[in-house]
């Protein structure tokens, strides 16, 4: 007895099997006009065929058995939520938006309800789109109210539509899921987004690849800051304030102040200017480093696009001259702050005395008090730290404080109406 067994894989989900039996065989005889009762050879140019008696079966029982086994796909059972839900829940699902359309916040309501132990979130939102059939706006409402929420799941929402034909994803789509990424320094989140992107036959434009660079920037990675920034000029891609913005803030992050300020003249011959914040930052750098010259530069471009300074960019010019050891020119930049209508900062009085106490001007620095005084200035927490710490070296501390309490006390009898 001998036994043949056939299988068979479809395409398809199903497994077929087919089991036949062969009980008993015999040789029979060639028919006369057969070729193979009186075989003559054949040359096919390499050697001669001969064929023997046909192997076949007196009875054959044909067994079939055909298993169909269907692959079991999990399935999501929309289920509406009940009472049991948890206080937190409720108390989220009370504040959806009015406005909001029924079948987005059906959504709203599972997803503030999931547990991964019970289904997951692909399923979740194959049954939404099966169900309710959404439209785009309809993506784009649920999407910001996980973001108005700080959502957990936001980014695996967002990802997951993006491969929804409803969702209608474009680039800016996958820019801002980029930038989300980017705030979070999950590079490799955005990386990964970036690539799935091209796949999909989306090409970067300016805010990708600004984003790209901003991320890069906050992360430390000068290099692919600058390949990017290269990338864009390359692709003839627009470059505006924010592209260069991003690429003077790599800069400074770096340590690179020259670049970054040759970055600003670059965009003055264009006609283009920083927002506020990078030159800010750049003026930062420069004043915390003592570089007074640097600082002006800056400070001057800031007049130049026409931002208005305030008392803080002022305080950092002056930083940048007490640092450098150039008292005189700190004094200036002080009175020139006050000339424009600015109060001075308890800061900005507590560095000019900083100044003054490292070239040992004590008397320069009572008569600046004394000015303040004269023009209603209090003197502040942090310019009276400094006070007491140089008079603590010193050693005056206790005559200091006995003349400024009879002082205050002269102040109090002044002040006192006359009978």
């Amino acid at each position: 007895m001998g036994f043949f067994t056939y299988t068979m894989f479809s395409s398809s989900n199903s497994i077929l099997t087919h089991t036949f039996e062969i009980t008993r065989t015999h040789l029979y005889p060639s028919q006369k006009n057969s070729i193979l009762q009186n075989p003559t050879p054949t040359n096919f140019g390499f050697h001669k065929l001969h064929f023997r008696p046909l192997l076949v079966a007196t009875k054959v029982e044909e067994t079939e058995k055909i298993e169909i086994v269907e692959e079991e796909r999990p399935r999501f059972r929309w289920v509406e939520i009940g009472p049991e839900i948890t206080d937190p829940q409720k108390q989220a699902i009370s504040q959806l938006p009015p406005k909001m359309t029924k079948r987005c916040k059906a959504l709203m309501k599972q997803i503030i309800c999931f547990s991964p132990e019970k289904t997951s979130l692909p399923l979740l939102l194959a049954a939404w789109v099966k169900i309710m059939k959404p439209r785009r706006n309809d993506w784009l409402s649920v999407l910001k109210e996980l973001r108005r929420l700080n959502h957990p799941m936001l980014f695996e929402v967002a990802e997951l539509a993006l491969l929804e034909e409803s969702f209608e994803a474009n680039v800016r789509d996958y820019t801002k899921i980029i930038h989300g990424y980017a705030k979070q320094n999950r590079l490799q989140d955005a990386e990964d987004i970036l690539l799935a992107m091209k796949r999909r036959g989306f090409a970067c434009d300016q805010v990708t690849l600004t984003a790209l660079i901003h991320m890069y920037s906050k992360a430390g990675n000068l290099k692919l800051a600058e390949d990017t920034f290269e990338e864009m000029k390359l692709l003839g891609v627009a470059l505006d304030k924010r592209s260069y913005g991003s690429m003077i803030m790599a800069y400074v992050r770096a340590g690179m102040l020259d670049q970054g300020e040759n970055l600003l003249q670059e965009m003055e011959v264009q006609e283009i200017y920083a927002g506020r914040e990078v030159y800010k930052a750049l003026l930062r750098a420069y004043s915390m480093i003592g570089d007074s010259e640097g600082a002006q530069r800056v400070f001057d471009a800031i007049q130049f696009a026409g931002i208005i300074p305030d008392v803080k960019l002022c305080g950092l010019l002056i930083n940048a001259y007490v640092v450098a050891g150039h008292s005189h020119k700190a004094c200036v930049a002080f009175e020139n702050l006050r000339r424009v209508g600015f109060e001075p900062s308890d800061k900005c009085v507590a560095l000019i005395l900083a100044a003054y106490e490292k070239e040992s001007k004590l008397n320069k620095a009572l008569d600046f008090l004394i000015d303040l005084e004269r023009d209603g200035i209090v003197v502040g927490e942090e310019a009276s730290d400094v006070l007491v710490a140089w008079f603590r070296r010193l050693g005056v501390v206790e005559e200091v404080e006995l003349v400024l309490k009879e002082y205050a006390s002269k102040q109090v009898n002044c002040q006192e109406p006359s009978l």
